[in-house]
């Protein structure tokens, strides 16, 4: 078992920055190099779609085309936290941000939100105009 929790979300305007962080803790202790950590998000009426992607042990990063450039995801081994630099944030980011962890995923499958097993609640992030 994975207990995962979000923090960091808010209100910023066009333009500005936020920083989400995720803590996930296994059962085990620590986070071995095959888990994997990931953002989503999903804004109202649309499916919950990948934001970005680490694989813990090798680093390997994978961003969604619209946030390459704009975000960055990277890792803090001393205390299990990946973090979710967003800047130029753009309406169109407006969504509840959700982390995942998993350490089964393979090839690309990290893409598909039904192989994750663990979700942190999600975290609201709203971009005004």
């Amino acid at each position: 078992q994975v207990h995962v929790t979000e923090s960091g979300g808010g209100l910023v305007q066009a333009g500005g920055s936020l920083r989400l962080s995720c803590t996930a803790s296994p059962a085990s202790g620590r986070i071995l190099s095959s888990w994997a950590l990931g953002w989503f998000r999903q804004a109202p009426g649309k499916e919950r779609s990948l934001v970005a992607y680490l694989r813990w042990g090798a680093r390997t990063t994978y961003y969604a085309e619209s946030v390459r450039g704009r975000f960055t995801i990277s890792r803090d081994s001393a205390d299990h936290t990946v973090s979710l630099q967003m800047n130029n944030l753009k309406p169109e980011d407006t969504a509840v941000y959700y982390c995942a962890a998993d350490r089964t995923l393979t090839g690309t499958s990290y893409r598909d939100p039904s192989r994750w097993n663990y979700w942190g609640q999600g975290t609201q992030v709203t971009v005004s105009s």
